[in-house]
């Protein structure tokens, strides 16, 4: 299971984006809305007109909600739902899934790497199911701009479903390319994140679409693909090179009895990157 642990969203539009409520804040016909309950999997839909159908559950009309105050409460199948805007981690854990996607641990690692931030314009070179779009997404912020590449139609088109139902279709643009044959169609990239199988052959075009001071990050899955990967960072011409892999491990605690956990999430991926310099 995907854990992503805080990453509210920040901030209230009119338009439907998600955010952590505050007061005198109201439900807008179009947003996300998360229901939570103690001990039951978070829910999120769409706040529209008319009953909805909840997985093979049951439906649920929330066209009383819109208008109301952030917060309040829903009564369905016996249990009272909390209502709030989704979370960061509540959008990936229930986004529809089709290629497989990178971890948290992974996805907060690559934004650190990449110097990804608030104003960012960002390049991803696999968008997969989108969950690494939707990270890069709430980094990037309003004002910033994240350009997601695949070659295969069905990703981009289930990326793009999974970034509008998030509220941020307005800070990606979606394009169908095979940036390791065709290369970039855009330039000045401060951050580029290539989550590819051979992430080396777009290092050099990569290079040449940075910014001056712009870093390039990569996702691999075994050492062979890493060691070409940093060889090919070191060969280009990249500063800054380093490499990494993230192991979490969850923590038990007991009164008296606080011990690691017997499972842990370990290896998933491993992580490199290098800075533009000259």
């Amino acid at each position: 299971m995907l854990l992503f642990r805080g990453g509210y969203y920040t901030g209230r539009t009119v338009t439907g984006e998600p955010g952590a409520h505050s007061m005198g804040d109201v439900w807008v016909e179009g947003e996300a809305v998360s229901l939570l309950a103690s001990r039951e999997p978070v829910r999120v839909l769409r706040l529209a007109r008319g009953p909805q159908r909840i997985g093979d559950e049951s439906v649920l009309d929330l066209t009383d909600q819109i208008g109301r105050p952030v917060g309040g409460t829903v009564l369905w199948l016996g249990t009272n739902y909390r209502m709030v805007r989704p979370s960061l981690s509540d959008m990936l854990m229930t986004l529809r899934r089709g290629a497989q996607i990178v971890t948290a641990k992974d996805a907060a690692q690559l934004i650190f790497l990449a110097g990804v931030g608030p104003g960012s314009r960002v390049a991803e070179a696999g968008s997969g199911s989108g969950a690494l779009t939707m990270v890069l997404a709430n980094a990037v912020g309003p004002t910033g701009r994240v350009y997601s590449y695949d070659r295969r139609p069905e990703f981009l088109e289930n990326a793009r479903s999974n970034v509008a139902r998030a509220g941020w279709g307005d800070r990606v643009t979606f394009r169908a390319r095979d940036v390791a044959k065709d290369g970039w169609d855009e330039s000045e990239f401060s951050s580029i994140v290539l989550d590819l199988a051979e992430p080396w052959e777009v290092l050099e075009a990569s290079k040449s679409a940075l910014a001056p001071g712009g870093y390039v990050a990569t996702y691999t899955p075994t050492y062979n693909q890493l060691e070409h990967a940093v060889r090919r960072l070191r060969e280009v011409g990249f500063s800054e090179v380093r490499a990494s892999e993230i192991i979490e491990r969850g923590i038990h605690v007991g009164d008296g009895g606080t011990r690691p956990e017997f499972e842990m999430l370990g290896h998933t991926g491993f992580l490199a990157a290098g800075r533009k310099v000259d």
